[in-house]
């Protein structure tokens, strides 16, 4: 397809801009997707709001956006699963295929991975994106764009729930009711798990995480959140742990609050990757820890999920911002982080 899109690029910390790019050319690999939705995550927050995450610094002028959904509009010579006019939720990661963690199933590890908005590599606040027709997944009918850009976070919370091996007749409690903590939630509610509390302390996340179906919540400004888990758990504790909001603080609790024997995930990351853990209560308890670095192999089960109404995607999204407004939608989503759990940028019709 010849001709120009329009792209939103971040021009300096805070500020937003747009320019015009070509359109990108099919490899024989590659389909065209026409964006419709793409979702802002922490990440975008996080280099929109003080340019870098730990020691990974951006460039201006940079393209934000890893979690798109939209519609096929040309495919190279080589496709042969997807077509024009299908739908699709697009993974954002290309490994190379040939390292240790490519051959042995765990891509996400891939050192070399090129990976949407992560510098040097830009993301898809753009109109149009070329990507490998692997990495294009198709929607069924009964899902939207909207809901395909929301397949992203999803893998995230299907992962964390997989690391904690999540089944039925367990007892879980999510920390933090943000995106990933409520994407968590529902993914282990997908996997069979019984009961489901969340604890965060800003109250519109856990009226979300209650409309979502949390089993229960609880406001940690106003209750203490180990002492209320072990009163639900008559003292034995939760069965796992989810943990998304990175914080010392809620790592501790999730070793105070779990029972001897079990698992605790790690999803969040703290703002100085460091922080001290109560290891002598650890270790009395010989507690296993697992940690997530996005996803591998979830896309198909978190779209059938979605498709089969075990999870509402739809749900957790609280903002839709228009593609000429985007600076106003990361400006909003830094700002107001009590109310805006789930942004989304609207791309084209």
């Amino acid at each position: 397809m010849e001709g120009k899109m329009k792209v939103a690029v971040m021009e300096s910390v805070g500020k937003m801009g747009f320019i015009e790019r070509d359109i990108p050319k099919v490899a024989d690999d590659e389909v065209l997707v026409k964006l419709e939705y793409v979702g802002i995550c922490g990440s975008d927050l996080h280099f929109y709001e003080t340019g870098c995450i730990g020691d990974i610094f951006v460039n201006p002028p940079f393209v934000l956006g890893h979690e798109p959904g939209g519609t096929v509009v040309e495919v190279g010579k080589n496709v042969k699963k997807l077509k024009v006019g299908d739908r699709v939720a697009l993974e954002p990661g290309k490994t190379c295929g040939k390292c240790e963690f490519c051959r042995t199933g765990r891509y996400n590890l891939c050192p070399d991975v090129i990976f949407f908005a992560t510098p040097p590599i830009d993301g898809v606040f753009q109109e149009y994106v070329s990507h490998k027709e692997e990495l294009c997944f198709k929607l069924p009918d009964n899902v939207s764009t909207l809901e395909g850009a929301l397949i992203e976070p999803l893998a995230v919370g299907f992962h964390a729930a997989n690391q904690g091996d999540a089944h039925v007749g367990q007892t879980a409690v999510v920390l933090g009711a943000g995106c990933i903590g409520l994407v968590s939630m529902m993914a282990l509610f997908a996997e069979g798990v019984s009961k489901v509390y969340v604890v965060d302390i800003i109250e519109k996340r856990l009226n979300k995480a209650l409309e979502l179906g949390a089993t229960g919540v609880i406001n940690a400004k106003k209750k203490d959140a180990v002492e209320a888990i072990l009163e639900l758990t008559g003292g034995a504790g939760c069965d796992l742990v989810i943990e998304t909001a990175g914080t010392e603080q809620t790592v501790h609790q999730s070793v105070q609050m779990i029972k001897r024997g079990a698992t605790i995930v790690l999803v969040g990351y703290g703002k100085t990757g460091m922080m001290n853990m109560p290891m002598s209560l650890a270790l009395d308890k010989e507690l296993t820890f697992k940690t997530v670095f996005r996803y591998r192999h979830i896309y198909p089960m978190a779209i059938e999920a979605v498709a089969n109404g075990k999870v509402d995607l739809k749900g957790i999204v609280t903002d839709i911002f228009n593609f000429d407004d985007i600076q106003n939608a990361m400006d909003l989503s830094v700002e107001n982080k009590a109310d805006i759990v789930k942004a989304v940028v609207k791309i084209t019709e």
